[in-house]
């Protein structure tokens, strides 16, 4: 049997700092480690990697602990990669105090990943950004650069007031 253990930060320290600062301040700050990484990036291991106006880079190193039954990378575990970067990609582009949720996400597997894959790399971009909206695309590679996965989101923004 194998085991596995983590600790993770309290969030309320994000929750609290995501207010007072725009959203590439407030990711910026993550990557640097002066503030804590959110709890479920230290569940599954997605590392941020650089972001940027209207982009955000993470990355996944694959274990087995990410496995599906069939011996590859679950589905939902790319799925949460490809979510943060786009996320995160739309996050850059907001004020403080404006908050995102995504609306949707739609995501297509193009070919499996497993440990030997080597590490993973997720870009999300913005693709469209309005008053209510916004739209992002991502793409997940595998260490020698093949595309595992592209995926497409729309975040609704919800400003402070």
């Amino acid at each position: 049997m194998r085991q596995r253990s983590y600790e993770w930060s309290d969030p309320r320290i994000l929750a609290d700092a995501v207010t007072g600062m725009d959203g590439i301040e407030f990711l910026k700050r993550i990557g640097t480690g002066d503030l804590p990484p959110p709890p479920a990036a230290q569940t599954t291991g997605i590392v941020p990697v650089e972001v940027g106006d209207g982009w955000a880079r993470f990355e996944l190193e694959p274990a087995e602990w990410h496995y599906n039954p069939l011996g590859t990378v679950h589905g939902g575990i790319l799925s949460t990669l490809a979510d943060t970067a786009l996320g995160c990609a739309v996050h850059t582009k907001l004020p403080a105090g404006t908050g995102y949720t995504s609306l949707d996400l739609t995501i297509k597997f193009t070919r499996a990943a497993t440990v030997d894959s080597g590490l993973l790399t997720c870009e999300g971009t913005v693709v469209t950004i309005g008053r209510r909206t916004a739209t992002a695309e991502a793409r997940i590679t595998d260490g020698s650069g093949r595309m595992i996965a592209h995926a497409v989101t729309t975040c609704l923004l919800i400003p402070s007031d």
